[in-house]
């Protein structure tokens, strides 16, 4: 049958019934009855040794506090987003407005500053109150109700399911009176432990304010915009009356029917008079105050708090990927749900390398070329910048908005596509020719030079790998940021500068392709979904990695950038704990990757991409800027990674899905062609860059490392053209024949000659022409001594003209042959002129030659 109230019999035995299980508690009800005695070490001594079987001594743990991400804009940090599970913001006393203080003890304890924790006459109310069956009353003191909400807040701090959590909010906040015998021993040992100002600044600081709102500072700011310390008075007795029933009575739902707008907030106007009215009976104001305080309507001012990263508008991705690093990083937790714990629990003041004056920039470039929605493709944008030698975040932003809510459609995302997977980011996208970089980086690490000459023909290429050997022969697109160049002879210099696909074919016949991985890898480019990189020829010019994240690529350039120090990428300066103290982060974290001589070489090499080549469109020509372009198969993605010595940046637009796609050079984005987008969007990051931080000139590259290498050029005359192009190649050289051939006493179709000739030395890689013999050539007299005359029958009877040469060698015998010209066994056709020319004699014309006959 339904609860009766109980009668007075009832409720006499109810209070037996307290009574007994209170009866080892004399000690105790003693001390709150005589509160002198409640705070000296006899009487606790006496309470602990009755209460055997209840614990000593309430640990009060660090309060919930939201966490705040912080951006730099010049000098100020300014708040990117919060994160919470209560809204809280702990003050210190001082901080606290007299009329908060006041109200909390007029309206819930009265007696606060005279009982030693435990208010009997409050307490013993209640329970008659609850005996007869009437409205639940607490009757706690301000202390007991703390010691309840600390309780609260470790069973919300340490269960892991919502059965665990139910039963431990049953231990502690049920209506037990075994709870109530706990709270008093608490209340007591508190009493002890803390001063009444502290544990009233403890009550003011932890309890609820409706929702997830904690804490009379994050109350203030939220429900009135304003802080605890200059709260009005109307506002404290507002605020201090929606603790009383905070769900009910929170004055953020203005369409309330029962407690909204329209009708002032009624209930909540009700018991914040109550409040006024204990403030003027207690004698906390006066009759002055109240009515001015009674006369205010209530007014909200709902601020509320930049709560995640969707809230961070551009920066959100950034935000984001702040947050995955904590919780990916053992050094906030040993579990990831410890450090997404303390992300929303600890308050933490995490403050950021983004710099908002380059961010800024660089959203609004991105977003003025790229939109976060075309029709009829899946497009995506990125930038990111990062500091050289430090490896700092400066800016990183996207073209979509961020939402985690799939239902939002086109245009949003919280998949960063800056980012490896790990960190909130996607699994990364073919880099193109930008991962040429790397291969010159190994060349040069190799010996090698940027001057050069390879065969850069068009055939098939054969490769060394740790995988063993294979073969490639490139397709007929020949110049990685959609040119067309045409196969040959071309400098190492030349192929990078224009991007021809086939010089860094002809480099990695030279290098072992595993190795190209490893120093790509040493210089911060690696797999955004942690796979090892790909060992496969085309990896030559970029076209078999597909899992490239745009900050690993902005990083290796920062690499190059800072001398070769490669710095792991950090998002974080400083962390700022609740109590104040630094916490200790995860620092700057480098290493030298590659030699500094190489570093300024391949810096060097690639400045001539952004002065002459095909990077040139993307520089704001304000300072010393190296960089390469990059374009994918199918034009599915373009790229430009630059870098200054104080900023490296990455621009990525393209399609975001991997068949289907539309081709970026057949796409126009607001009046651009899509693979041109990246120009305008780096020149003008670029330049702010050159505003904020200035550029410095890059270092001189290794003479070792750009020499023109020479070698002797094999004899080859007699040959075969099929062995002469085979020895000549085999020595470095290219091997282009001559289209006629040529008199000689050689056998016709053999090698005449060579151009430079056999023994001379020439550039390694450089061009050498073989010319054909005809079979028809007659060797050339020596006629050198002998008399015009003589010199002149011998040469005709040979098949040759002779020809004076118009000025005489001074000395000799007058009229006697000093040079000629072929030259004796020199191979010339028949009817060929052969000069000569004759001394003047000791009396001679001093020079000058007779007339030919």
């Amino acid at each position: 049958m339904p609860e009766q109230k109980r009668t007075a019999r009832g409720v006499v035995g109810g209070l037996l019934g307290f009574v007994g299980l209170s009866a080892a508690a004399g000690v105790l009800v003693t001390a709150a009855v005589t509160p002198a005695l409640a705070v000296t070490g006899i009487t606790a001594n006496s309470a602990i040794g009755v209460f055997d079987d209840l614990p000593e001594y309430l640990e009060i743990t660090p309060l919930m506090e939201k966490s705040n991400i912080y951006a730099k804009d010049g000098d100020k940090n300014v708040l990117l987003a919060s994160f919470y599970e209560q809204n809280r913001v702990e003050v210190q006393w001082d901080e606290i407005s007299q009329y908060l203080k006041d109200a909390a003890v007029a309206t819930e304890d009265n007696r606060y500053y005279e009982h030693g924790g435990i208010d009997l006459t409050g307490t013993l109310r209640a329970l008659v109150s609850n005996q007869l069956g009437e409205d639940t009353q607490g009757g706690s003191s301000i202390t007991q109700q703390y010691v309840k909400n600390v309780r609260i807040q470790k069973c919300e701090r340490d269960t892991d399911s919502k059965e665990e959590l139910a039963k431990c909010y049953d231990e502690v906040a049920g209506v037990h009176y075994s709870r109530k015998l706990k709270e008093m021993r608490y209340a007591i040992g508190l009493e002890k432990e803390y001063s009444k100002d502290e544990i009233l600044r403890g009550y003011l600081n932890i309890s609820g304010f409706g929702g997830v709102i904690y804490g009379v500072e994050s109350a203030a700011n939220y429900y009135f915009g304003t802080s605890a310390k200059d709260v009005t008075l109307a506002q404290a007795a507002t605020l201090m009356g929606i603790v009383n029933n905070p769900n009910l009575l929170r004055i953020d739902k203005p369409d309330n029917p029962d407690n909204g707008a329209e009708n002032g907030y009624a209930l909540t106007k009700q018991r914040r008079d109550v409040v006024l009215k204990a403030m003027l009976y207690y004698g906390k104001i006066t009759q002055e105050q109240y009515d001015e305080a009674i006369a205010t309507e209530i007014k909200p001012n709902i601020t509320p708090p930049k709560g995640g990263c969707a809230a961070a508008g551009s920066n959100a991705y950034f935000c984001d990927y702040v947050t995955q690093v904590i919780s990916e990083n053992e050094a906030f937790g040993d579990s990831k749900a410890e450090r997404v714990s303390l992300l929303k629990r600890g308050g933490l003041d995490i403050y950021t390398t983004l710099d908002l004056r380059l961010q800024k920039t660089e959203a609004d470039a991105l977003h003025s070329a790229v939109p976060s929605h075309e029709d009829g493709m899946k497009l995506g944008g990125t930038a990111t910048t990062i500091e050289p030698g430090t490896g700092r975040i400066l800016a990183m932003v996207q073209n979509t908005a961020y939402s985690a809510n799939p239902d939002k459609g086109p245009g949003y995302t919280a998949v960063n596509f800056n980012t490896d997977k790990k960190y909130g980011g996607s699994s990364g996208f073919q880099p193109g020719s930008t991962w040429k970089t790397m291969v010159l980086v190994e060349w040069l690490l190799q010996g090698h030079s940027t001057n050069e000459i390879v065969n850069a023909t068009k055939r098939d290429f054969h490769y060394q790998t740790c995988e063993g050997p294979a073969n490639w022969a490139p397709g007929p697109k020949n110049a990685g940021d959609g040119g067309g160049m045409p196969g040959g002879m071309y400098t190492v210099q030349k192929g990078m500068t224009q991007s021809i696909n086939t010089v860094l074919a002809a480099m990695g016949e030279q290098l072992d392709l595993c190795d190209i991985a490893n120093t790509a890898e040493a210089m911060g480019a690696h797999s955004a979904t942690g796979a090892e990189l790909t060992h496969y020829p085309t990896t030559l010019i970029g076209t078999s990695e597909d899992t490239i994240a745009p900050l690993s690529m902005a990083n290796a350039y920062a690499t190059l950038a800072a001398g070769g120090m490669h710095c792991e990428p950090r998002a974080i300066d400083k962390i700022v704990k609740a109590d104040g103290s630094e916490m200790k982060v995860p620092g700057k974290t480098c290493d030298q990757a590659i030699p500094e001589n190489v570093a300024a070489t391949a810096v060097q090499s690639l400045t001539q991409v952004m002065t002459q080549g095909t990077g040139r469109g993307g520089n704001p020509w304000t300072g010393p800027i190296f960089g390469k372009t990059g374009t994918t198969d199918a034009y599915k993605d373009t790229w430009l990674v630059t870098s200054t010595t104080e900023a490296a940046n990455a621009v990525w637009v393209g399609n975001l899905n991997s068949t289907n796609f539309t081709p970026m050079n057949h796409k126009w984005i607001k009046g651009g062609l899509g693979s041109q987008v990246k120009f305008g969007i780096t020149q003008t990051i670029a330049s702010k860059t050159f505003e904020l931080y200035g550029g410095n000139p890059f270092p001189e590259a290794d003479k070792n490392l750009t020499r023109r290498i020479l070698k002797d050029v094999p004899d080859v005359v007699g040959q075969s053209v099929e062995d002469a192009t085979k020895t000549l190649k085999d020595a470095g050289f290219g091997v282009t024949v001559a289209e006629e051939q040529v008199n000689s006493t050689i056998e016709a179709g053999k090698v005449a000659s060579t151009n430079p000739a056999g023994g001379e030395r020439a550039n390694s890689g450089s061009m050498i022409t073989i010319s054909v013999s005809n079979g028809k050539g007659t060797s050339v007299p020596d006629v050198v001594g002998e008399s015009y005359d003589a010199a002149k029958d011998a040469l005709a009877d040979a098949g040759f003209t002779a020809k004076k040469a118009g000025s005489c060698e001074p000395g000799g015998d007058k009229d006697t042959v000093a040079k000629q010209d072929p030259g004796a066994g020199e191979t010339g056709g028949e009817g060929a002129t052969v000069t000569l020319t004759l001394y003047c004699g000791d009396n001679g014309d001093k020079g000058r030659g007779n007339d030919d006959d």
